[in-house]
């Protein structure tokens, strides 16, 4: 019976919840900052030296030509004390002038070396000089551009006697030859700078104008899993993130349904090799050629759109039927000839077909990894993509590979009686409980209310149960044989599917069920959650209009935003910052940090109290009016719905397409501390906000 070439056929409909950590660049300058003289009088002027020095075949953009034009212009502002006063503008020193066509426009930029001078009237014996600065450097090679933001500070300079003379109030201004505000467009900001695709370096349209502003010292923690500048180091933090993905709740789970498979196998040391190249190759041909050809979008679409959703429910509830003995599913009698004509070639085609329903099955659902990659490489990147979902691949399928190679571990087990109908069973139960997951995400996506989380838990409940009774042979299948004896592996099979079941049912009203949070709707869709009655703990936001309540809501009775700029108004307001939560209805692992990393005592205390929360799905398809709609400068495709909207907001503005992806940033959206993703550490979690506290208070 040959069940997994059209399984894997259907699945390829179901590329979903990508997650990820992005690959960082630094921008290529090196900065020092001097005085042009070493010792001034009190009252007289000396001149700061800006001096970058740029990496080979890159430029930086000058500070003196067009700010509208499109690049971002190089700018210092200083922190106004009175110790100084600036006298005049920045002035380059030397910039080349070139016309780009990409801007329809001269741009000024400095190869090698570029220098800047500001003149300042020293007012102090002890001055006190220093700020932050913004500026770009881009590719001769690639086309790339990476937006960079340094902390500087003047030091060295011997004050003597005053000067005759010397008077005057210090006056502080913005140290700029722009300071229109399209700067705040594309504003991307950390020591870890971003990098962009050329045609991203300024444009945001999903931001507001604002000037720039002083920019913190950021020293985060490194939440991309070390994952270094180099190609090496790339790879490596990739090798790491296949690990961890064969421990996320979506994949775990697919190991077991291989076994039908291996079964059936007269498979060697080279079969079980093939299976594992097959699923590098499939890995990464998949990852790199949708990355390439559609981009993120694509992805998006396969994971959220109720038909790819429905579909993938649908054969899953289909070949559940047939585990479960109803039917038995069968290729055409022509192409399982083709197949037979193959068998000389020892039924490599079997093996590869399963090594790519794995691969889809299990991109569909995880990978920290993916999401950069396609990122990278619809920008541009070539090489980078493909090393990393091969050094991914790689270790996501050792454990695979293993089952493969030594089958005697599944055939070991007892060979008289009915338990391989017993196993399809199991399966088929498993299956159909699966089944749910897909059908639940469109049904969040679309907020049709069919399958809220206390009628998923009822389903659950049930199959479980009867599965416990299967197990018990209290329920029999049309190909099982009588079972006269329970066996003991099967009475400690009973005892935890009995078990999972009752640890479910409190669910129903309200438990918060931290082992399922992968798996289950957000308890926001309970309609009778006792955990709520007479709580009152909600922190409300008096006078505040807010979108889109009727369409989500936050978990632990939190209080926030659903519409980005709705939360930066508000920062303002209250002056406190924004945890960015990059989220979605599908998203797996949202939902398992939301109910163990949120739910912690010490995490939850945090954002009630000291963020102003903003959840932006980016997978729903709620349609906005036509006068909302946009065109993304990243695809170029109009951006009609929340989701879409919010999607682009986070790959343009802040360079990531995973959820869950967390930011934290002031009322201006510009980033605090480096971004965290998914990371079941509730005290690292905690840190990271505290981090993020700290630098807004600087």
């Amino acid at each position: 019976m040959k069940r997994i070439p059209i399984l894997s056929f259907a699945i390829l409909l179901a590329l979903s919840h990508i997650s990820l950590f992005a690959q960082i660049q630094k921008p290529k300058a090196q900065w020092t900052y001097t005085f042009s003289k070493s010792e001034v009088k009190k009252g007289e002027t000396v001149d700061l030296i800006f001096t970058a020095t740029i990496d080979k075949d890159w430029y930086l953009y000058s500070s003196d030509f067009d700010p509208d034009l499109g690049p971002i212009l190089t700018t210092f502002k200083l922190e106004k004390n009175s110790t100084f006063e600036t006298i005049g503008k920045l002035k380059p020193q030397g910039p080349k002038t070139k016309f780009e066509e990409i801007w329809n426009g001269n741009v000024k930029y400095f190869e090698g070396k570029g220098v800047f001078k500001q003149t300042v009237k020293i007012l102090s014996n002890n001055p006190v000089i220093k700020g932050s600065s913004e500026y770009q450097t881009c590719s001769h090679i690639t086309g790339l551009c990476i937006l960079g933001n340094n902390d500087f500070e003047f030091t060295g300079l011997k004050v003597v006697a005053s000067a005759p003379g010397a008077t005057g109030q210090p006056v502080n201004e913005t140290v700029a030859a722009a300071t229109d505000n399209k700067l705040a467009k594309s504003e991307v900001k950390s020591e870890k700078d971003t990098v962009l695709p050329r045609q991203l370096a300024v444009k945001d349209t999903a931001v507001s104008k604002a000037s720039v502003t002083a920019q913190v010292t950021v020293t985060p923690e490194n939440d991309n899993a070390g994952a270094g500048s180099s190609l090496w180091g790339f790879a490596l933090a990739a090798f790491f993130s296949g690990l961890v993905a064969l421990l996320t709740p979506c994949v775990f789970p697919i190991i077991p349904m291989t076994v039908s498979f291996f079964t059936n196998q007269e498979s060697g040391k080279i079969k079980a090799f093939v299976y594992g190249i097959s699923i590098i190759l499939i890995y990464t041909l998949i990852g790199t050629v949708v990355s390439r050809i559609n981009g993120p979008a694509f992805a998006n679409f396969l994971s959220t759109h109720w038909l790819p959703n429905l579909l993938f429910f649908a054969i899953f509830f289909v070949f559940a039927l047939s585990f479960l003995g109803l039917f038995e599913i069968v290729l055409p009698s022509g192409f399982v000839n083709k197949m037979d004509q193959k068998a000389d070639q020892g039924g490599y085609v079997g093996v590869f077909f399963m090594a790519f329903t794995l691969v889809l099955v299990s991109f569909s659902c995880t990978g920290p990894i993916v999401g950069s990659l396609l990122v990278a490489s619809a920008g541009g990147e070539v090489v980078k993509p493909i090393v990393g979902m091969a050094a991914f691949s790689s270790a996501f399928a050792i454990p695979f590979t293993l089952f493969a190679l030594f089958p005697q571990w599944l055939k070991s087990l007892p060979k008289s009686g009915g338990w391989l109908n017993t196993v399809k069973v199991v399966l088929g139960f498993l299956e159909l409980a699966l089944a749910l997951k897909f059908f639940s995400i469109a049904d969040q996506v679309y907020h049709w209310r069919l399958l809220d989380r206390e009628i998923y838990l009822a389903f659950w409940i049930v199959i479980f149960g009867m599965l416990g009774f299967y197990l018990l042979g209290k329920i029999r299948t049309p190909h099982d044989s009588v079972v006269e004896k329970v066996s003991v592996p099967r009475i400690l099979l009973s005892i935890i599917t009995f078990t999972f079941v009752i640890y479910m049912i409190p669910g129903m009203w309200g438990a918060p069920l931290k082992a399922l949070a992968g798996y289950l709707p957000p308890r926001s869709t309970i309609d009778f959650d006792l955990t709520k009655r007479g709580s009152g703990t909600m922190v409300t936001s008096p006078g505040v209009t807010k979108k889109y309540t009727n369409l989500f809501h936050l978990p632990h009775d939190l209080d926030g935003f659903f519409d980005y700029q709705e939360a930066l108004a508000y920062s303002r307001t209250v002056n406190k910052p924004v945890f960015i939560d990059f989220t979605g209805h599908g998203c797996v692992n949202c939902r398992e940090m939301e109910e163990r990393v949120w739910s912690d005592p010490a995490v939850l205390q945090r954002l009630r109290n000291d963020f102003v929360i903003v959840a932006l799905y980016v997978d729903d398809k709620s349609e906005l009016p036509e006068a909302e709609w946009y065109t993304s400068t990243y695809d170029q495709k109009v951006k009609k719905t929340i989701g879409a909207q919010n999607a682009d907001l986070q790959i343009v503005k802040y360079n990531n397409n995973a959820q869950p992806h967390y930011c934290l940033v002031d009322g201006d959206g510009k980033l605090l501390v480096a971004p965290k993703n998914y990371d079941l550490d509730p005290v690292k979690f905690g840190a990271f906000l505290d981090s993020g506290k700290a630098a807004f208070r600087k």
